[in-house]
This record gives structure tokens, sequence and C-alpha cells, in this order.
């Protein structure tokens, strides 16, 4: 009969990492002693030295998001209002003050009132969304689904309220609002990027929209489109340039197109096919479409034959 290995005593090391309670472990230490001192303290790594340096706490971005997107998407009621309203404003004050606002610019209190002057503005806006989205698929069975499931009016209440804070000047918080939005829905907006009024993206999978892009009115976008910048070996030296296209008004894009370059205009009107890479502008009211893809059809004969698609 085989010996239970549990029956066994443990050896020197093991008996060292293990305490008397069932399934916990302690670890030696020296092991522990080592970790803390090389995670300890302000120097050598970049990372250790920007923490010491305090940074905003992403979960208290978190926090004040989901209260001031709640606000533009589901508070009506006035006296519900009455009580929301200050608590995003007190909210938004205390993370401006843990960030490091331009010395020359509006202090943290002046810029929540702005913003907050900014709110009606911004539901109107994203309000022309909702109404972008419902023209653009017809699978929407009404305004209340858009504004409640379509993962595009959630990226797209945020990158509002984040474009806000980026055009203000405000550093870091933006950011961290935009990446928030990215994680729970795919669509990647800087918050820089200037969008116009009735925005579409339909299904919203795998969009990146770069800094300085500027998007016109009733644009449309399908899963998969990137607006970005051309690549350099020493990409740095675009810091604080136009990196991204601008698409003019009443332009569609569909699904896996690439279109790069700060000097790369899509003119009004016009239609991108899928999966088409663009690095120069097109005109105004263009169709440009990628090579139509061919078939292969393959009988028990061996004998193939390539068939054209229509499109």
């Amino acid at each position: 009969m085989a010996s239970n290995p549990t029956s066994r005593a443990a050896s020197p090391a093991l008996r060292t990492i293990r305490n008397d309670s069932p399934g916990s472990f302690t670890c030696p230490e020296d092991v522990l002693e080592e970790a803390i001192e090389g995670l300890a303290g302000c120097d050598e790594t970049v990372l250790s030295e920007t923490v010491c340096g305090g940074i905003l706490d992403p979960n208290l971005v978190v926090e004040w998001v989901d209260r001031a997107k709640r606000l533009l998407r589901f508070r009506v009621d006035p006296d519900e209002l009455r009580s929301e309203v200050p608590a995003v404003a007190d909210g938004l004050f205390k993370l401006l003050e843990q960030v490091d606002l331009p010395e020359d610019g509006p202090d943290a209190a002046e810029l929540t009132t702005r913003f907050v002057g900014s709110l009606v503005r911004l539901r109107e806006q994203l309000s022309l969304d909702v109404e972008a989205a419902y023209a653009g698929d017809p699978a929407a069975a009404g305004y209340d689904e858009i504004v409640v499931a379509y993962p595009a009016i959630r990226a797209l209440a945020l990158h509002r309220i984040a474009h806000e804070l980026y055009a203000y000047g405000v550093p870091l918080l933006p950011r961290i609002m935009s990446e928030i939005a990215h994680d729970r829905t795919g669509i990647d907006i800087h918050p820089g990027a200037t969008i116009g009024s009735r925005f579409f993206i339909d299904h919203g999978t795998g969009v990146v929209i770069g800094e300085t892009a500027h998007i016109g009115d009733r644009v449309r976008l399908y899963q998969g489109v990137t607006i970005g910048a051309a690549s350099l070996r020493d990409s740095s030296t675009l810091r604080g340039k136009k990196r991204h296209p601008t698409i003019e008004d009443d332009v569609t894009i569909y699904a896996g197109a690439t279109i790069l370059g700060g000097d790369t205009i899509i003119g009004q009107g016009s239609v991108i096919g899928g999966s088409v890479f663009l690095t120069e502008s097109v005109p105004a009211n263009s169709r440009v479409m990628a090579e139509a893809p061919r078939q292969l059809v393959q009988g028990e004969d061996e004998a193939s034959l390539q068939l054209q698609w229509d499109i």
C-alpha cells in the first residue's frame, strides 16, 4: 500500500512557510523583508518616483465618473437634481484639488463652476448622439434601449465629459476617464479628440480615435475603425502637433478601416469601405473601397473557380 504523502514529515524548508491554520501561508521573514525594502522608497525607478510624487487615485475618478454619467443620462427629477448636481460639483472640486492645474489658469473652484454650467449643453449633445444611433441602427427598438444598452452612448457620455475637462486644461483626470470608457466598452477615444454632433458608432468594439482627430457632424463609424497617427521611429517629435485625421461632415466609415495622419482629410459626404487603409486625403463625396476579394470554389474533380464578389 502506497504511503500517504500528507503523512510525511514536512521538510525544514516547507516548515518555514507554514503556520498552524489549514490553507494559510506564511512567507519566510527574509523574503518578506527583501520584497518590502525593494518596493519601499522613491528612488531608482520611474514608477516609484511617480507614485511618491503623488498621483490621482483612479478609483476616486471611477466613483465620480459614474455619478456624473448617471446625471447626464438618467437624472431629470428636479428634487433629485437638487442633491445630485451639488454632489457631482463637490466630487469634481475634490478631484481637481488633487491634480496640478496650470498656475496661470482658473483654480479648482472656477473650473468646477464652469463645468456645472456646461451640464445642460453636454446633455443636449448626448441626446443628439442618441438620435443618431436610432436613425442609424434599424435594430434599435427605441430610444430607451439605446440609452441603457448601447456601448457607444456609454462611451460618448464619458467622452463628452472628459473632453470638456480636457478643454479646460485639466491634466490626467480626462485621460483616466477615457480609459474607464475604453475598459468598459472597447471604444478608445482620447479626450482631446473633437467630435461633432449626432455622432454614431455602431457596435463599437475596437474603435480608436486619437487625440488631435477632428470629426464633423453626422459621422458614422463601425467596429474596428482606427482614426490614428502615422508612426515614426521617433514619435516624440510629433508631440504637440496635429497627428490624427480630420473627418468632415456626413462621412461613413465601415468596419476595419484605418485612416492615419494629421494631414489626412476625409471630405464631406464620403464613404470609406471596410478594411481600407488610408494615409492621404480624399475629396468630398468620395467612395473608397478595398479591392474585392475572390472566393475559391473547389469541387470533387479538383477544378477551381474564382468568383468576383458583387459590392
